[in-house]
């Protein structure tokens, strides 16, 4: 037997980033884009984990494994591979991998496809996180907000008790929670012992734990069966057990941290970055051509082969509306 106590990074990369559509497609999903200093999000994450974790776990699906792979074979990273059959969302996704490992393994939970800055607070937070994970603890990482962000959930919390966990709130709600200043980004990133993720699971959700057990244990080299996989309930892991367990614990972090999950977001980060922007704030985003806007602010032109979107940034979070529109017509430009 392996030694009992591995910290295991678990890398979640389900979802599409629908509001990132043209250049976030079913075939090449956000994280797998290199348009952050030549290297994609999810490479990001494999690095920024590596001196953390003895040990990586990719969850990923029938769609996406191949792009995994690719680039777990570029920074030449051995890894578990979990290919689901089909997403159900992250209490299986997470339950998984918990079944892959030791009862007593500290897993380290992270999306892959977010942005994360000042290395020093982030690794911080993440020892803090793993020590109280060895106490038997669920730890949730919840980001120091920098303005009222409505696109994320946040969690009321008071020293590194969790009060409440919140859904993305309305502007003015948004507003409210940062003036009360006890409100913190939900980073949807965890740290636990596999055991007592399972544990909480069973108690919580006993329809989840059970299903993903069966499916676990019949699963071939990693991958999952498609009909069994069906059966699992799709629940997020806030709902299934965070928002129930009495063992939460929140590390308030101070890192800089985005999920890029608009293109409000990317705007940002590539301004940051020295991406060029014409005096009115237009940016283009995938084309090197000269591209003049004229009696436009704000705006961002967004290019691929096959498809353009022309976006007011202030408009970034309707564009997953184009997107299930465009599902619902089972159109092309989706892959």
């Amino acid at each position: 037997m392996e030694k009992s106590n591995s910290i295991i990074h678990v890398i979640l990369t389900g979802g599409v980033g629908s509001r990132l559509w043209p250049l976030s497609r079913k075939s090449q999903p956000k994280q797998y884009l290199e348009i952050f200093e030549n290297k994609s999000l999810f490479e990001m994450t494999v690095d920024r984990n590596s001196h953390l974790a003895n040990k990586v776990m990719v969850v990923g699906n029938v769609d996406n494994h191949h792009l995994s792979g690719k680039v777990m074979d570029k920074t030449k990273t051995s890894y578990v591979n979990i290919v689901e059959a089909t997403p159900r969302n992250t209490a299986a996704a997470i339950a998984f991998a918990a079944f892959a490992s030791n009862p007593e393994d500290i897993l380290i939970v992270t999306p892959s496809d977010h942005i994360i800055d000042k290395m020093d607070n982030y690794n911080d937070a993440i020892n803090e996180a793993i020590s109280k994970a060895q106490d038997g603890f669920i730890v949730t990482f919840g980001i120091i907000p920098t303005k009222p962000e409505t696109g994320y959930g946040y969690i009321e919390s008071k020293g590194d008790r969790v009060l409440s966990f919140r859904e993305k709130p309305n502007e003015t709600t948004a507003k409210e929670f940062i003036a009360k200043g006890n409100f913190l980004w939900n980073s949807g990133m965890f740290c636990f012992k596999a055991g007592v993720l399972l544990d909480e699971l069973k108690q919580f959700q006993p329809d989840v734990y059970e299903k993903s057990k069966a499916v676990w244990e019949s699963s071939k080299q990693g991958f999952l069966d498609l009909n069994l996989s069906l059966e699992i309930p799709s629940i997020s892991i806030d709902y299934a057990v965070m928002e129930r367990s009495k063992k939460i614990k929140v590390v308030p972090a101070s890192f800089a941290w985005s999920d890029l999950g608009s293109f409000e977001s990317v705007y940002d980060y590539l301004l940051a970055k020295g991406h060029s922007v014409d005096k009115n704030g237009n940016m283009v985003i995938g084309s090197e051509k000269h591209t003049t806007f004229l009696g436009l602010k704000n705006t961002i032109f967004v290019h691929t082969e096959t498809a353009n979107l022309i976006l007011q940034r202030e408009n970034s979070q309707d564009v997953k509306d184009i997107y299930n529109e465009l599902e619902k017509q089972n159109s092309d430009l989706l892959n």
